[in-house]
């Protein structure tokens, strides 16, 4: 049977492509502490189930391409509830955040072209990018400064007649790096020079840290024309499985373009656009307690994982990741060999491989993203698990060197 070069070409996700393991670690009675993957376990909002228990109709009729207009309009006001002037007409509905950026490389990228972002990336940024036959260029950031962008200088040299877009996620996915409005103006500043769009997935918004004053690229007033903003009910509100999200820009011909996109799918869940408007009526102090969450939760973690002999990683600022360096050959063994092989009173993790989050394959092997969406009294337990893990471990480096 034929398979086309472009599916050919497109990795397995790092982040669910050791699900079998994970399986098969129950199926033997372990319990796995999931850090690998980005689902929380915080309560949905009432007023999302309240939407759809209301929602009394004869017939569940296709929304509309674009979105519906109650969504629309409740998107606006949270938009311009955060300065950034979006209205309706510059706004459409999508099926989750993954759609708007899928439709977003779709809209601006012919086979070759190239996108530049900040690595490491999230994963499917790669199969984003390999569906519409583009490439993504890294722009290399490092650890030990916190995952921030290297100078303006760096990003030109990389710049070249094919590339199209500058593309970040802020807060980041998998570095939990917050960029500063320094960093943002200079990428507005390259975007104009070169004749550029920023693509900014700016599903996390809420979740900074430490007194971290947030800005968007929707802040970036000169070259909003030029800011192709993605969106998501999933994080911000624990709403993963609705699937809502959304694309919008200043911008009538791409939103025309990207139109012809989302007609060619037909609409949005009808019911789950019902539910993601109720989301939007929800108080501040359910994000603000959200944070605080969040915030105690990083707190647990990274203090966990900076008492384990060989282990590298920053503080994160923002959402809910965190990208660790372990004293291993190889994580993704590493992380395999924990799921059938070793375990404390019946209990095991579960990371995501950190080689999936750079475009080079042979990049990032020795790292893993851990997620810490779960309660604190897990994520102490799960990091006692992975100290333990890696002191157990064949292929720790330094039984590798001795």
């Amino acid at each position: 049977m034929h398979f086309s070069d472009r599916i050919k070409a497109m990795q397995t996700s790092p982040i669910r492509r050791l699900i079998p393991f994970s399986d098969e670690a129950k199926a033997k009675g372990k319990k796995v502490f999931h850090l690998n993957i980005g689902q929380p376990d915080i309560k949905t909002p009432d007023e999302y189930f309240e939407a759809v228990r209301n929602f009394k109709v004869e017939t569940v009729a296709y929304a509309t391409s674009q979105g519906n207009n109650d969504l629309r309009d409740a998107v606006s006001a949270y938009y311009n509830s955060w300065d950034i002037p979006y209205e309706r007409n510059d706004i459409y509905v999508t099926n989750g955040g993954s759609e708007a950026l899928w439709f977003a490389v779709m809209t601006i990228c012919d086979p070759g072209d190239e996108l530049l972002v900040p690595e490491p990336f999230y994963a499917n940024y790669n199969a984003f990018a390999q569906s519409a036959l583009a490439k993504l260029v890294p722009i290399p950031t490092r650890a030990e400064e916190g995952f921030h962008l290297p100078p303006a200088a760096v990003i030109e040299k990389l710049i070249t007649p094919r590339t199209r877009a500058i593309w970040i996620s802020n807060p980041g996915n998998p570095t939990g790096a917050v960029y500063t409005p320094a960093e943002l103006e200079m990428l507005a500043g390259l975007a104009k020079k070169h004749d550029l769009y920023l693509i900014g997935d700016e599903v996390y918004r809420e979740f900074t840290y430490d007194g971290e004053k947030f800005t968007s690229l929707g802040h970036m007033k000169d070259v909003l024309d030029r800011v192709i903003m993605v969106d998501s009910v999933s994080k911000r509100f624990s709403a993963c499985g609705a699937r809502i999200g959304t694309i919008a820009i200043k911008n009538k011909e791409f939103m025309g373009q990207v139109l012809k996109l989302c007609q060619g799918r037909l609409c949005v869940s009808t019911l789950e656009q019902v539910g993601a408007t109720g989301l939007y009526k929800t108080s501040k102090k359910y994000l603000e307690d959200v944070n605080k969450e969040y915030k105690a939760r990083r707190d647990t973690l990274y203090k966990a994982l900076k008492s384990i002999d060989g282990v590298v990683c920053e503080e994160p600022k923002g959402a809910f990741y965190v990208m660790v360096k372990a004293p291993v050959d190889d994580a993704e063994k590493f992380i395999i060999w924990m799921l059938q092989n070793f375990d404390i009173n019946g209990e095991t993790m579960m990371a995501a491989p950190g080689n999936g989050f750079y475009a080079a394959p042979d990049r990032g092997r020795d790292e893993m993203r851990l997620a810490y969406v779960l309660k604190n009294d897990d994520l102490i337990k799960a990091t006692n698990i992975l100290k333990n893990a890696i002191a157990a471990y064949p292929g720790r480096i330094e039984a590798i060197k001795a």
